[in-house]
């Protein structure tokens, strides 16, 4: 596997953030079976009638993937590779804006999938950034949870832009030398008694955990999801984490951050991700992790086609490489997330005891429903009513009144 230069971590403008709301029309090119890409608000998947591949063919020796750090491990990676003659490039990157950023262009004809989150899959397909999917490929498919089969957030009026693969909760990362038990809520991230200690993502989606904290603590607010928030619901928000900022250590874009500084005594308590936990935990740090009384957000991942993918083989040998329950359970695993395929459960206890209960790969429905999972805020609310903040709100909001 060959990992490509990492470039520092950009900015993302309200420009970009404005593909939320990008409303464009169809392609004109494709089979005329599908349906169209009519999906939320109205909007229009650009890319819906693209044509899909009817068969794999021959692997081009290439695949060129943007990727959570973490994802591409040599562990799966390497067998990949022997198997399929299609050598994976890494591209890793530190946010979801970055992913968006990456895939402008239909990912430029450089990349070919994406690992995208809830927070990034609807500015990436109503950008038109990303192409059909032919799920009929993709066998071990028939063996996901019903939950992520076709989910709206990767999937639009019946039509797949990618396969869904692995989530998991944002937890409460602490360090058990300044913790000796679990915290019992969120509010030791925003308490001033651990100044200079508090670490959390560089990631303008973490409003949503700050709304999800005062869903609890201030009721008046009203707030029932924490991604369709009101003008007052999302200022609250950002008001917390505005007087958060003092207390912030640092704000982590790459896993490895976070990592390095709670290794070195730099950050004792913060939002994270399992995959910290498992590398600290792999170090021999004292690290612990909770789900606090408020709830947590969360992430559902898939892997989605660019619109330009150089090497479509490669690709769809990878989809459907990585949705097989081995492969998952060794992801699952390693990463610290829980599988989407059902089958993967047996695969985890055999390569860490207990880890299918610990990650609750056999009763994903009930875990399910206790995570926020990420989507993408957009103006228009689940109820219809046009009062909801979009993202490029959250984009300027972030950079401008809590950083």
């Amino acid at each position: 596997m060959v990992t490509l230069p990492r470039t520092p971590r950009m900015r993302i403008g309200l420009v970009l953030a404005g593909a939320s709301l990008l409303a464009a029309a169809c392609g004109s090119s494709g089979s005329s079976g599908q349906s169209s890409g009519s999906g939320a608000a109205g909007q229009t998947v650009p890319t819906a009638h693209l044509p899909v591949l009817k068969t794999i063919g021959k692997g081009e020796g290439q695949l060129n993937l943007i990727a959570w750090e973490g994802y591409l491990n040599p562990i799966w990676v390497k067998p990949f590779e022997q198997q399929t003659g299609c050598q994976v490039n890494a591209k890793y990157a530190g946010s979801s804006d970055e992913m968006v950023s990456l895939m402008r262009n239909g990912g430029g004809g450089q990349y070919d999938m994406v690992s995208s989150s809830g927070d990034a899959d609807l500015r990436i397909l109503y950008a038109g950034d990303a192409r059909p999917v032919n799920i009929s490929l993709i066998p071990s498919w028939k063996d996901f949870f019903p939950a992520f089969k076709s989910p709206p957030f990767n999937t639009i009026n019946g039509v797949h832009y990618g396969v869904s693969l692995q989530w998991g909760p944002n937890v409460l990362m602490y360090s058990q030398k300044a913790f000796p038990s679990a915290p019992a809520s969120w509010s030791v991230i925003y308490s001033p008694k651990y100044k200079g200690q508090v670490t959390v993502p560089d990631n303008p989606i973490q409003i949503a955990d700050a709304a999800l904290y005062l869903k609890t603590h201030n009721p008046a607010l009203k707030i029932t999801d924490p991604y369709e928030l009101t003008q007052p619901q999302f200022q609250g928000a950002v008001r917390l984490l505005a007087a958060q900022r003092p207390l912030i250590e640092k704000y982590w874009a790459l896993a490895s951050q976070e990592i390095f500084d709670f290794k070195n005594g730099n950050a004792t308590v913060g939002a994270g991700w399992p995959y910290q936990v498992s590398a600290l935990k792999a170090n021999h740090f004292p690290i612990g992790a909770t789900i606090p009384s408020e709830g947590a957000t969360g992430w559902a991942d898939t892997w989605m086609l660019a619109a330009k993918a150089p090497h479509p083989n490669c690709a769809y040998m990878w989809m459907r490489y990585i949705s097989t329950p081995k492969v998952q359970a060794e992801q699952a695993v390693n990463y610290g997330e829980t599988p989407d395929n059902m089958l993967a459960c047996g695969y985890m206890n055999q390569l860490q005891k207990g880890s299918c209960d610990q990650y609750h790969a056999n009763a994903p429905t009930s875990y399910f429903d206790s995570i926020a999972l990420w989507k993408t805020p957009i103006a228009t609310c689940d109820n219809g009513k046009p009062d909801c903040v979009p993202y490029a709100q959250w984009v300027a909001a972030w950079n401008t009144q809590v950083k």
